[in-house]
Parts: structure tokens; sequence; C-alpha cells
């Protein structure tokens, strides 16, 4: 079923391209949702999801929100930790993108910006699904060079997501940035235009 505003999601592994992506989105006029912002305001200064966090892992939080790192060292490998966060995350994070929803519903399209598309299976939410894509070896080069990540830590996150060729065979567009920026540019800028042809109809 299409809905109103009709709901692009966007999604791809770490070191992919997906921010970048969806910042070309954006600069076209379309409302973004950052999942991954919306987690750190969720879980930030004040946050609304520091007290489940704080109870459920004591000494991860503090006035600064959470402590990532010590966060990160207590989930990061550790399936039965990661689910109780997730358990606690993601509905604050999928009631926060259906109110954005409906703050745009005027707009005829918006972009989800959501890492964990698939694994939460919000794809069900979606009417066309996104995923950015580049060689393994682009991938590794682009996080590596990201402050303080290591390969062990890098090896670590890539176990707790879907291996990209997984998502790219769920995707329904694929958009490869493993290339210049402007022929990423051309493919966002070509998926638009359908779109919006697609929809005055």
């Amino acid at each position: 079923m299409r809905h109103r505003p009709f709901r692009l999601g966007l999604t791809g592994s770490i070191g992919m391209g997906k921010s970048a992506v969806a910042a070309m989105f954006r600069a076209a006029g379309v409302p973004v949702f950052d999942a991954d912002a919306e987690v750190h305001r969720l879980q930030g200064p004040g946050g609304a999801l520091l007290g489940a966090i704080e109870a459920r892992f004591p000494g991860t939080t503090g006035p600064k929100g959470v402590d990532r790192p010590a966060l990160g060292a207590r989930v990061i490998g550790q399936p039965d930790e990661l689910k109780a966060l997730e358990a606690i995350v993601h509905p604050a994070v999928a009631a926060s993108r259906r109110a954005f929803i409906a703050r745009h519903r005027s707009h005829r399209i918006v972009l989800l910006d959501i890492p964990l598309l698939f694994e939460t299976r919000a794809e069900r939410q979606m009417d066309l699904v996104a995923v950015v894509s580049a060689s393994p070896f682009i991938q590794r080069r682009r996080v590596l060079r990201r402050p303080g990540m290591t390969g062990q830590r890098f090896a670590r996150i890539r176990a707790t997501q879907m291996p990209d060729h997984q998502k790219r065979a769920r995707a329904d567009i694929i958009i490869e940035t493993g290339c210049p920026k402007w022929r990423t540019r051309a493919q966002v800028s070509r998926l638009l235009a359908c779109l919006r042809r697609s929809l005055v109809r």
C-alpha cells in the first residue's frame, strides 16, 4: 500500500556512504528522518531514554548522557545485552519516526534513514527501500579512517549488521557509492525524478 507521504527507506552497512546520500536527498528538498541522530538525541543530556538505560546498564550514563564507549563495551559482541538495549531504543525511535511522518504529511516524499532497517523489520512500513553499497575494500578503508576505529572494533560492528550482499538482495533500489560523488548524486537525482513523476499520477 502506498502511503502519504511516500516513504522511501534508506539503509546500508557502516561505511557505505549512507549519510552522504541522505544529505543529497535533503539538498534536493526531501525531508529526512535520521535514526542515528534521533538515537543521539534520546541518549544525550536529558534524553528520554537515560533512566531506562542506566537501570539496565548501571554506570553507562552521566550528565552528558550516555557514555557511548562504556555502553558499547557492554553490548558489542554480547547478543543478549545488545537485545536488551535494542528493546529500550528501537520502540522509542519508531515512535519518533511516526511523529516525523505525521509532521511532514504535506510533502509527497520523505526519506527515512535507518541503519538497521532490515534488522528491525522496518521495511514493512516503507513504500520503497534503497540500499547504499560499495565494495568491501572501500567500506573498510572509509571506516578505519574514523577516529578511534580499529580493525577489531570494525569487525564487531559488522557482526551486528546484516551482510551487505543480503541487503542488496532485499533492496528495491541500489545506490552505488564506490564511485565519484557526482555519479552517486546522479543516481539520487534519477530516482527522485522517477518517484516524483509517478506520484503525480
